[in-house]
């Protein structure tokens, strides 16, 4: 099926075609035991893997589309983007640095010096330029309109994804709000605690842009629109949970990413408009003079219970979904889960714009042990005393970089995805009082282990090879085969290795 799938049906069905996808006939709940199920596939073996892949991408298990759920018609599709083929599927391209490509092709465009230069230049400018999203009149995802009492949340199999959460939870919605005021809509996932059959919480943290839009409402005194897509395609999807500067319309970005324009509609109660693809879309409001709600606890990525804090209330007005619909959702947990692969693509896709910044980083990996926020490792062009360190200061300026708890600096013939060999260097080339920068400044709101909310310390490791300046003593040589040695005994290596 031809890239780009104009739903999460055509990215379904193609995943079927590529053996990624198993669909589950036996019944089973939504609370508790689709997590257990998925929780099993995502930590098992993928089903494609590149080769030299590193072992922390080789899980996902398959794609899971869950055909009878106990008390439900819909169907629930889960860990659909949970390996680094299926990411990699749902982008169009073979690994996610292809993307990344694209974008420094883009950014190393240089002032045409003539006729040529300019004609050469054109059909780039034009790929970068011509997929804003464009707006239609009926759509898919508004074949059904339910309002006033007919609106009821109970109708979708939402999960109640682990024991200790304080209810069932939409844990993949396309949030996506407007600054009062401006033009400028934000499309975000924010965890939706479901309270009744018309109010769910709506967990924005104060980091994010959903978060400024009601502090901007709040203001003046206005309730903020909100409208919830679920069941998108699998690029908007994506394009969803990128962090993307303030003000960068998610959809348009989404449109380069596909190299074509996503298709939108009206909401049927507000001028907000979303993806005319969505499998289900749920309209209503959030008023800044309701006092909050308890939230909480729900299992979070980072392994752990969050706990219980007040957040803002959403009341869903209208529900407007396709005839059969597919409910799209997902869990999250201890790693590896579906979210990891997301993550991976973003700091593949967005390294190219890091280095705009940063010339010398080479490379950069979030393990999924650190669940992006507590590890980073960055490989660098080291060239001057200090240098590591300006690295580790330059990351914790950038966006929600800041989060990142420890900051690793390695050499960069160092393969950062190669969590041994970053260990090794760590571990051998560093003294704590020279290597360790210690640093104050925000923190993710996950992060229990921060002494206050929001805010907390952080650590910078150089694990490069010191140089003048920066030690007294002579660097020792690593110890290394020479490479005509190598090849001439590779041949010999394959015969002999089976029978060590």
């Amino acid at each position: 099926m031809p890239f780009p799938f104009s739903d999460l049906r055509e990215f379904i069905a193609a995943l079927e075609t590529a053996d990624e996808l198993a669909r589950v006939t036996e019944p089973v709940s939504p609370y508790l035991e689709i997590t257990e199920l998925t929780d099993r596939t995502s930590k098992a073996q993928a089903p494609s893997v590149p080769p030299r892949t590193p072992s922390f991408l080789s899980t996902g298990g398959k794609a899971l589309l869950f055909e009878h759920i106990q008390g439900y018609e819909t169907p629930v599709a889960i860990n659909l983007f949970g390996s680094l083929s299926r990411i990699s599927l749902a982008l169009g391209v073979s690994h996610p640095n292809e993307v990344a490509d694209r974008i420094s092709e883009l950014l190393e465009l240089k002032p045409p010096k003539g006729l040529r230069d300019k004609l050469a230049l054109l059909p780039r400018l034009v790929e970068a330029s011509h997929f804003p999203p464009r707006t239609v009149k009926s759509a898919p995802c508004q074949e059904v309109v339910l309002q006033d009492d007919e609106v009821d949340l109970s109708q979708f199999p939402i999960l109640t994804c682990w024991p200790g959460d304080g209810g069932p939870y939409i844990t993949f919605p396309l949030v996506i709000t407007r600054e009062q005021g401006t033009e400028r809509a934000n499309m975000g996932i924010y965890r939706m605690q479901v309270f009744s059959r018309n109010e769910t919480g709506m967990h924005w943290h104060v980091h994010k842009d959903g978060a400024r839009h009601f502090e901007t409402a709040k203001k003046r005194g206005e309730r903020l629109p909100v409208s919830v897509a679920i069941g998108a395609g699998p690029v908007t999807c994506y394009a969803a949970s990128a962090p993307l500067p303030g003000g960068i319309d998610e959809f348009l970005f989404a449109g380069f990413l596909r190299r074509k324009p996503v298709d939108l509609v009206k909401c049927k109660t507000s001028d907000l408009l979303v993806p005319a693809a969505a499998e289900i879309v749920l309209e209503g409001y959030v008023d800044p003079a309701e006092p909050l709600r308890p939230e909480g606890p729900f299992g979070d990525h980072t392994g752990y219970y969050s706990t219980v804090d007040d957040y803002p209330v959403f009341r869903v007005e209208c529900i407007t979904h396709r005839r059969d619909p597919i409910y799209h959702t997902t869990i999250v947990g201890k790693p590896p889960q579906e979210d990891y692969y997301l993550g991976y693509a973003t700091t593949r896709i967005f390294l190219p714009l890091m280095r705009l910044m940063l010339p010398e980083l080479v490379d950069i990996c979030a393990p999924p042990e650190g669940v992006f926020h507590n590890c980073v490792i960055a490989s660098i062009a080291k060239r001057y005393p200090g240098q590591a360190r300006r690295v580790m200061a330059g990351l914790w300026g950038m966006g929600q970089m800041s989060f990142a708890r420890c900051i690793i600096v390695v050499d960069e013939d160092v393969p950062v995805e190669n969590l041994s060999e970053v260990a090794f260097q760590a571990f051998s080339n560093t003294d704590p009082r020279r290597d360790l920068m210690f640093f104050e400044g925000p923190t993710d709101v996950l992060d229990h282990a921060a002494p206050q909310p929001f805010f907390g310390s952080k650590v910078g490791i150089d694990a490069t090879r010191k140089i003048a300046g920066e030690s007294a003593r002579p660097w020792p040589d690593e110890i290394k085969m020479t490479d005509d040695v190598k090849r001439k005994l590779d041949e010999m290596w394959e015969r002999l290795r089976g029978g060590f």
